[in-house]
Formats: structure tokens, C-alpha cells, sequence
């Protein structure tokens, strides 16, 4: 059996690879990522912004703050005159408390569906229309175990569509399902919450009312070193927390959640 030369070596991978890599030979230089603010300096500070073209994973328990950091980007994009989409896997969006956290909501589309299928079909529509800022895709209140059956190609799909534009495609969940598949990964945890008792004051029963809780954000990175004949690979975890406050409001018996560094205010 004769040895293949390394012309028709060459010549076997592209054509094994024809039609899923374009010109696997040919060295192309490592694009710049550009990124933009959350609307979070201690997240900023941590993770350098959401990375525009690329798929941003945000999971974590219900009640972390992940909506509240995902109100602060929101309100980033939208005080830039970007326009962003909102895909509501459950139709849980609030726009009030949106709008008391700083989301501009005529430059927010918000796209309400009542199941995950409906939201993988919206957003699959928003990313091939292009010329949106930003597109979030909320499946925080869709059961795990149902996030966990969406195909591996989707998330491949979705971080495709996204790599040469400028559009920031943020996805929240209660488990990391995109993994590799995602520029950026953020764990989130409740660290602290804070309680302030009405029991001063004589016109109302006693009762605790939610003023602010402390949140844990953590960026998983993986470094590469290369070296002579190994290739090893680091995974570094880095922590941050941040704090979130109250807004309440008057007048109606509920109270929501606000990006860090907002004081209280009336509504």
C-alpha cells in the first residue's frame, strides 16, 4: 500500500469537511471581540461586558437575580437607541418593573409565548432579521428537565447566526445547557437578603418586606498553554457579587427588583 502524499491528505480532509468547514487550511486571523456594559460594574469588571456576536449563557436558581441583571443590560441597550427583543418563554415579563429599572420599552420588542417551542421559533426569526442590539432569551421559569431536551444543534445554531454581526444574544436558564457553545458563561447564586420589619410603625400589622439581596456572580474561563508536544488546559473560576435593591411601590401590594446601585424610589 503506497503512502498518500500530503497533497492527496490535503485534498481527503476538504472533502470530508466540504459543505460543514469553509477552507480548514487557511489561517485566518482571531477576530477582536467587541463587547458592551450590563449595566453592573462589579459584572463588568469580572467578565469585561456581554461579547456582541456571540451567545451569552446566564443560569442559575429562581430568585438569584438573574432578571435583574439581565433589566440592567437591557436598560444599557436601550439608553444607547439600540433595539432589543425580549423572548418571554413564559410570559413572566413585567414591564412596569422593567421600566422602573431604566428599559426604555418603545425600543424593546417583547415577545410573549407560552411554551419553549414557540420561543426557539421566535427566536430563531429575530436572529435571521437581524439589526437588533440585543436579543434575551428568558427560559428561567421553564422546567429544567424540558430545557435539557433542546437539541445540541440549536445552541450551535444560534452562535453561528450571531458571529459576524453585533447583535449581544443572552440566554437565562436554571442549568447551563449551551456550554461550549457560549462565549461567555455566568453562574449566578444568592448570597445574602435583606428584611425590614414594619413593627415601628402603629397604622400596620407587623410584617417583613424585602430590601435588597446580594448576589454571586461566577465566570468560569478556560485558558489554553500550549506547549511542545501537550497542549494543557486551565480552567480558572473567578467570583464577583453585586447588590440588589428594592423599588417600591405605592399604592399596590407588590414590590420588584432593581439593578444594583438604584436607591428606593417612588413610582
Amino acid at each position: 500500500m503506497g503512502v498518500k502524499t500530503a497533497a492527496a491528505l490535503r485534498l481527503e480532509v476538504e472533502s470530508a469537511l466540504a459543505g460543514r468547514v469553509v477552507a480548514p487550511f487557511q489561517f485566518r486571523e482571531r477576530r477582536l471581540v467587541e463587547t458592551a456594559p450590563t449595566g453592573v460594574a462589579e459584572v463588568d469588571a469580572l467578565t469585561g461586558g456581554l461579547p456582541r456576536g456571540g451567545l451569552t449563557e446566564i443560569f442559575g436558581p429562581v430568585g438569584v437575580g438573574k432578571t435583574s441583571l439581565l433589566m440592567a443590560a437591557l436598560a444599557e441597550r436601550t439608553a444607547a437607541a439600540e433595539a432589543c427583543a425580549l423572548v418571554d418563554a413564559r410570559d413572566a415579563f413585567d414591564p412596569e418593573t422593567a421600566e422602573a429599572a431604566g428599559v426604555q420599552l418603545k425600543r424593546l420588542l417583547w415577545v410573549r409565548c407560552r411554551e419553549i417551542t414557540q420561543a426557539m421559533r421566535a427566536t430563531d426569526l429575530l436572529i435571521q432579521g437581524g439589526g437588533l442590539g440585543m436579543i434575551a432569551v428568558d427560559l428561567s421559569d421553564i422546567a429544567p428537565r424540558v430545557v435539557r431536551h433542546v437539541p445540541l444543534n440549536v445552541w450551535f445554531r444560534w452562535r453561528r447566526a450571531v458571529e459576524e454581526t453585533r447583535t449581544i444574544l443572552v440566554v437565562m436558564e436554571q442549568e447551563s445547557n449551551a456550554k461550549t457553545c457560549a462565549s461567555l458563561v455566568l453562574r449566578m447564586e444568592s448570597e445574602a437578603t435583606r428584611w425590614a420589619s414594619t413593627a415601628g410603625d402603629l397604622r400596620q400589622t407587623e410584617v417583613w418586606l424585602l430590601e435588597g439581596q446580594r448576589s454571586e456572580v461566577e465566570h468560569v474561563q478556560k485558558r489554553r498553554q500550549e506547549t511542545f508536544l501537550m497542549q494543557q488546559v486551565d480552567a480558572r473560576e473567578e467570583r464577583v457579587s453585586f447588590e440588589v435593591g428594592v423599588v417600591e411601590k405605592y399604592g399596590r401590594n407588590t414590590e420588584c427588583i432593581s439593578p444594583a446601585g438604584d436607591r428606593k424610589r417612588k413610582i
